[in-house]
């Protein structure tokens, strides 16, 4: 007895496989989206103010006016929410001098300990710049980690910074490391080239980069310790020497009165980056972080005064401007406004990625379930007829 089935049979009965598949799966474009697929894109977004050149400020009303600054980039934030109150050019790349110090501190500092004490040697005081500050580090002489990072805040000293960085795994690896961290705090204008914020070919920072530094130092006890310290001794063997901090916004040196409530930062002067500060001032339980880059006018004290004027500008302006910009990194901002949902007993399995589609529109994902399910379709009526017709030929 023989059990025949034919071509057009086995054809029919693949298309069938086929036409199911398409019936049950989901179409494409809703499955994938939700949404109309005729339906236009979101219009670009047009970019964050503080990416614009000029100054950028949105006032409300009774908010005072900005004061007049001479500064080439400069930028006034809260300390504690991040926001940009006003800023001008505050992504425009410059020399930070020793204002990068800032980002250096944040980097080292939770890896080396105060307490811990260290026997300089003569290698990790070669390559200090010609002209650099220097605190007075010294061949074969024994300090704590401590003293060299009052020495960093206070002296700025170069000397310090060689050292540490040593003591951290050398200058390539330390400026790599502080590349990395910028970049983690979404300080994205920051080049790396001298840990020390001596000037080098390519380094740069920005007045919204260096605010991101202030910011972040000082939510570190020991930064926020260190940069507020005025006056400080130094060790030299058998006897010790006083610093002073080189910032006059916080010991009111050289003519510069000083900031009522002033806590801090960093600044720094290079002849190719010109002044540069970064200043932190509490008053009413609020904190305001200010940067300041090289003022094309007033002298030696611009810098601190126009700090000062920003500072004052910021204090009087809380409530009566919108924030245009953040110094949180958009990735931290949208974590803390949209906190994952509390997981259930019944929750499901998390939902899949996007998955690729074809030009046309058409997933290829749903198109190769086609084809296979018609292939299957035809192999599984293939081997029924191989089945059928060999139990055919052997009864």
């Amino acid at each position: 007895m023989t059990i025949g089935f034919s071509t057009r049979i086995a054809v029919s009965c693949s298309v069938a496989c086929a036409i199911g598949v398409l019936a049950l799966a989901p179409d494409p474009a809703v499955a994938r989206a939700g949404t109309d697929p005729g339906a236009a894109g979101p219009a670009a977004s047009p970019p964050p103010s503080l990416y614009r050149s000029g100054t950028q400020v949105l006032p409300l009303a009774g908010a005072p006016a900005l004061p007049q600054v001479s500064a080439l980039s400069w930028v006034v934030a809260d300390a504690r929410t991040g926001e940009v109150l006003a800023g001008h050019d505050a992504h425009r790349p410059l020399p930070p001098a020793s204002t990068l110090k800032t980002l250096f501190a944040l980097t080292v500092l939770p890896v080396l300990p105060g307490g811990v004490e260290h026997t300089v040697t003569e290698a990790e005081l070669t390559g200090i710049g010609d002209g650099s500050s220097r605190v007075g580090v010294a061949e074969g002489r024994t300090y704590r980690v401590a003293d060299l990072w009052r020495g960093v805040f206070l002296n700025s000293g170069n000397d310090a910074v060689h050292v540490l960085a040593s003591l951290n795994g050398g200058w390539r690896a330390t400026a790599a490391q502080m590349q990395a961290r910028a970049h983690a705090l979404g300080a994205l204008d920051t080049r790396v080239v001298s840990p020390d914020g001596y000037d080098a070919p390519g380094q740069v920072s920005s007045a919204y980069d260096l605010a991101v530094f202030g910011r972040a130092g000082l939510r570190n006890p020991d930064f926020a310790r260190y940069c507020a310290t005025v006056r400080a001794s130094f060790p030299a063997g058998g006897w010790a020497y006083d610093i002073q901090n080189t910032n006059r916004l916080l010991t009111g040196a050289d003519g510069v009165a000083p900031y009522p409530g002033l806590i801090g930062v960093k600044n720094g002067y290079t002849s190719n980056a010109g002044s540069t500060l970064v200043a932190a001032a509490r008053r009413g339980g609020r904190t305001l972080v200010v940067t300041v880059m090289n003022p094309q006018a007033g002298g030696s004290r611009a810098v601190y005064e126009e700090a000062r004027s920003l500072l004052d500008w910021g204090f009087a302006a809380a409530g009566r401007v919108t924030a245009v910009g953040s110094l949180v990194p958009a990735r931290t901002a949208a974590a803390v406004a949209s906190p994952p949902a509390p997981a259930t007993a019944q929750a499901g399995p998390a939902a899949p990625p996007p998955r690729p589609t074809a030009p046309g529109g058409t997933g290829w994902p749903e198109a190769a379930v086609i084809a296979g399910a018609a292939g299957a379709g035809a192999g599984a009526v293939a081997l029924a007829l191989r089945l059928l017709g060999g139990r055919a030929t052997r009864g």
